[in-house]
């Protein structure tokens, strides 16, 4: 008769500890690189790049005037084909998106450029 050795750990320690084995192992090998593009490494990048809100135009909130980031979302958004809401709430939710995820790190003055960018976006689309 076989003797079954009884386990004191839960499963997730032994899912962990083979994680570990199998990391483990393959540190010293060099991985082959593919001609693929790396993967966005934070979210949120993921989140404006692939999310079906808009294709925004490049370096849109860098730009120096609210009134140009305002009409660059309001062209954006209007003529985006994966938005799921309309033109004015596409537009103003990424650029909350936007300085939601920047946090802390916006400087001041960025911050207060696209808050004002958030007031011509209203009186672009006639909703003061």
């Amino acid at each position: 008769m076989a003797h079954v050795r009884k386990t004191t750990h839960s499963r997730k320690t032994g899912a962990r500890n083979t994680a570990r084995r199998k990391a483990s192992t393959t540190r010293g090998t060099t991985r082959k690189r593919s001609n693929r593009r790396a993967a966005p490494k934070r979210w949120s990048q993921r989140v404006s790049q692939e999310s079906d809100a808009l294709d925004l135009k490049r370096g849109v909130f860098k730009l120096k005037d609210p009134r140009k980031i305002a009409a660059s979302l309001k062209r954006s958004a209007e003529h985006s084909s994966r938005r799921k809401t309309g033109a004015y709430r596409s537009a103003l939710s990424m650029l909350t998106f936007y300085i939601n995820r920047a946090g802390k790190t916006l400087p001041k003055t960025q911050r207060t450029r696209l808050e004002r960018a958030k007031v011509e976006l209203k009186r672009a689309f006639g909703r003061e």
